[in-house]
């Protein structure tokens, strides 16, 4: 995790927002032994007495699967948009350029569910992802028992308590105004994610510059 204080979202809901926004999630530990597993899936987020768990499900008898059996020791990462950041746009070019990007970690201990409890899971999962469309074919409530009584079995739904949150938020945070505006301005041209970073710096610039404030760079580690 690159831990500098100025790339860090304080805002909490900020942080639930974005991974309700980007919920297909990287998902990785290891055996007991140190081989490390990794998959990528849809993940459910939920607040319970101000405590975050996160709900999903792999596939049985997969390497990760019978990793986190043996060791539920766990890492949850959610990612969003990225975009180049040349030091050409900086007020001096004479350093290396870097990438935006914004980035949650989650640490916790996988639990597995029982079957009903998968069910259910199922049924809040597939309803989401369809955007609460209850007539759709494919929600958990109107597949086929023959398709559910296949396909159930061979998937294992899980349940993370998150024991520590840890984010990024590398928005060019340490620029000056002029080199900030300035790359604002070329990843709206360059569109797609770069667009995507320039509209999230976008939301930080008066917070960044308040009116009236001399910016110092100097408190800045690097």
């Amino acid at each position: 995790m690159y831990n500098f204080s100025y790339f860090k979202e304080k805002d909490r809901q900020a942080i639930l927002d974005f991974m309700e926004e980007y919920p297909f999630a990287f998902l990785t530990g290891s055996t007991l032994s140190g081989a490390p597993v990794a998959t990528q899936i849809p993940v459910m987020i939920e607040e319970r007495q101000g405590e975050l768990f996160l709900q999903g499900h792999i596939m049985r008898n997969t390497d990760h699967h019978k990793a986190f059996v043996e060791n539920p020791n766990a890492l949850i990462v959610f990612t969003g948009p990225n975009a180049y950041v040349s030091a050409s746009l900086y007020s001096n070019p004479h350093i290396g350029s870097t990438w935006n990007y914004m980035s949650v970690h989650i640490h916790g201990q996988i639990k597995f569910m029982p079957e009903a409890e998968l069910i259910q899971l199922m049924k809040k999962m597939t309803l989401k992802f369809e955007g609460g469309n209850s007539t759709s074919p494919t929600i958990y409530d109107n597949l086929p028992d023959a398709f559910l009584n296949k396909m159930m079995p061979a998937i294992a739904g899980f349940e993370m308590k998150a024991d520590r949150i840890e984010n990024v938020f590398k928005l060019s945070q340490n620029r000056d105004e002029k080199s900030y505006l300035t790359i604002i301005s070329k990843l709206e041209q360059e569109g797609g994610n770069s667009n995507l970073i320039a509209i999230e710096m976008r939301k930080r610039r008066a917070e960044l510059f308040p009116p009236g404030i001399e910016w110092d760079e100097n408190k800045f580690d690097s």
